[in-house]
């Protein structure tokens, strides 16, 4: 049974599809065992209740400086002793000494085919304002493993949606979730805890 941990930062919608995958069946051999956001009063602390799942918040406002936040962080995750640390929305960039604990253990969702619309900045809704000013036809979401770098680590899934004429950020940033994030994300979780993907020389490698 894969235990993981779900980090977040706001509403929750892709905290919401492994929860739904997870209970429908689709996320198998997977047991979510401990919620944690960075902010206060967010949507996702309500989702991970009504799912019966711990939660807590973690949040830089509480400490003093950012080492102390990045270890009670760290601390914070021990806790629940997971096998795997999701990203889901959470903007908070991952500290190195979390990366050396759970190296291999961190995999993220991204709204964008990355390299497009990735790294410093893209976040949230400006990954959509990018990908509209840039005027692509196409667009989507990426899971990877997390590394040192920023979206830069081993991809797990892609997944493209087209952009429509008309589109809005807001309105395409429901359809890549909608058609992208909350299915490879949910996806990419199924395929670890049962052991259909491994990573080979930098790369992900199906089995």
């Amino acid at each position: 049974m894969l235990k993981i941990v779900v980090l977040v930062s706001g509403g929750g919608t892709n905290l919401q599809a492994i929860i739904d995958g997870i209970r429908e069946g689709t996320v198998t051999n997977t047991e979510l065992v401990g919620v944690i956001s960075n902010n206060y009063g967010v949507k996702s602390l309500d989702r991970a209740k009504e799912a019966g799942v711990p939660a807590k918040v973690i949040s830089p406002k509480d400490y003093a400086d950012r080492a102390a936040f990045h270890r009670a962080l760290l601390s914070g995750i021990d806790e629940f002793a997971p096998d795997l640390v999701v990203l889901a929305g959470f903007l908070v960039r991952i500290p190195e000494e979390l990366l050396e604990r759970y190296e291999n253990r961190i995999i993220n969702i991204h709204p964008s085919l990355i390299p497009s619309f990735c790294g410093v900045g893209a976040y949230g809704l400006k990954v959509h304002e990018m990908a509209l000013a840039r005027g692509v036809k196409v667009t989507g979401a990426t899971v990877h493993f997390v590394n040192a770098g920023m979206d830069e680590g081993p991809i797990i899934d892609q997944m493209p949606v087209k952009v429509q004429d008309g589109d809005t950020p807001e309105i395409l940033q429901r359809r890549v979730m909608e058609q992208a994030e909350w299915v490879i994300l949910p996806g990419a979780i199924d395929d670890i805890a049962n052991k259909r993907i491994c990573l080979e020389n930098g790369k992900v490698r199906r089995v």
